[in-house]
């Protein structure tokens, strides 16, 4: 990659970090929101199921209904709609209110981060695009370790309006230099709605993508409720519990890494099967609690490193199927992040319901074997 091809790619990837920051900081903040606007912690805690939806929903209509505009005007307009969805949050009067602003700030994001990855696809040569991809989805991965963290810790000290107020501060200089930095005219085919019609329809490129969600939907199934773990269990209270979510967050940042090397020297396909693999072996594991801290946090490390290290392999494998419709296929993968998160998370409840906190991880792992089954599946579906 040329250096400022180098450039566009950490622009990219620093845009991310704020999409990621800002769709995910309000975990932290549903206590102090909930005192704030009156309403119970489970209420507030909705709204981030609503910025799921929207995003699943939203995200391959905009970004197919903007496929003929040049990806840095929208690149900068999902910048700025999601500056002034999270706008909205931090003004938000009422329930109503920051429900709608959810949604602008979901719609925002959904053209920005599937757009990041066919503009780093487009511009990185074929041997090095997974390396690309990599590096401009790990913007998402260090907001969880870094940005929601500072967020909530700027919330908990200012009011929680003030880390949504960050957020914005964040976006509105990626907004300046997604116009600076990202060249025009980038050979992306264009994306329509009929194309975003033909693409549900291919049910061996709709197999592959949904690959995220049952790999991801498998990695939620634990990892949502990994804190009640840690204490129940383990006996950790507040320290220990985020000092694991730290491990938690660095090994998806050297995964993240990892995953991008994999999949330019070993394939996409050989990568994921791997990935899913290996998840299966090691999430059962976590039924074996208590254990030692060294111990703990050497398993809650390699579970990191080996579940986040499938995104790149993943996007250069739906890229290679419909290779003339990347905006579509990356705008659907995205989607089925969120869709894979919820689901996840229903499990890892109904597991918690019908037997234990102990049970989710032999649950978490008979997820990651259907997983596995599922990209065999889908090779050998597709052919590729």
């Amino acid at each position: 990659m040329a250096d400022d091809h180098r450039a566009v790619v950490w622009t990219l990837s620093a845009s991310n970090f704020v999409i990621g920051m800002g769709a995910f900081v309000l975990i932290g903040l549903v206590g102090p929101m909930a005192e704030g606007l009156s309403l119970p912690t489970a209420r507030i805690g909705t709204a981030m199921t609503t910025y799921a939806v929207a995003y699943a929903v939203l995200s391959p209509l905009l970004v197919a209904a903007t496929g003929a505009m040049g990806r840095r005007r929208v690149l900068a307009m999902g910048m700025g709609l999601f500056a002034l969805g999270s706008a909205g949050t931090a003004l938000s009067g009422g329930e109503l209110a920051l429900h709608l602003s959810r949604i602008a700030a979901a719609a925002g994001a959904g053209m920005v981060t599937p757009v990041t990855s066919s503009v780093a696809a487009a511009l990185a040569p074929p041997e090095r695009r997974g390396a690309a991809l990599a590096a401009v989805i790990i913007g998402l991965t260090v907001a969880q370790v870094a940005g929601v963290p500072a967020g909530s810790f700027v919330g908990y000290t200012f009011g929680w309006r003030a880390g949504f107020a960050m957020v914005v501060l964040l976006a509105l200089p990626c907004l300046w230099l997604i116009w600076t930095r990202v060249p025009r005219g980038l050979e992306i085919p264009p994306a329509s709605l009929g194309d975003l019609g033909r693409t549900l329809a291919n049910g061996p490129a709709m197999l592959a993508i949904l690959f995220t969600a049952t790999f991801l939907g498998s990695i939620y199934v634990l990892y949502t409720y990994l804190a009640p773990l840690l204490e129940q269990i383990m006996g950790y209270g507040r320290n220990g519990v985020t000092a694991i979510l730290l491990v938690f967050g660095a090994g998806a940042v050297l995964g993240n890494v990892a995953g991008g090397r994999m999949a330019d020297r070993l394939g996409p396909v050989a990568t994921l099967l791997i990935l899913s693999g290996g998840q299966a072996l090691i999430m059962p594991l976590f039924a074996l609690l208590p254990t030692g801290d060294a111990a703990l946090v050497g398993l809650v490390a390699l579970w990191s490193v080996f579940g986040w290290s499938f995104m790149a392999g993943q996007q250069v494998r739906i890229l290679s199927i419909l290779p003339e419709r990347p905006g579509v296929v990356l705008s659907l993968n995205a989607a089925a992040i969120y869709v894979g998160a919820a689901a996840g998370s229903a499990v890892g409840a109904g597991v918690i319901g019908a037997a234990s906190l102990r049970w989710l991880g032999p649950a978490a792992g008979a997820g990651a074997a259907l997983a596995f089954a599922h990209v065999a599946l889908s090779r050998r579906v597709s052919g590729r």
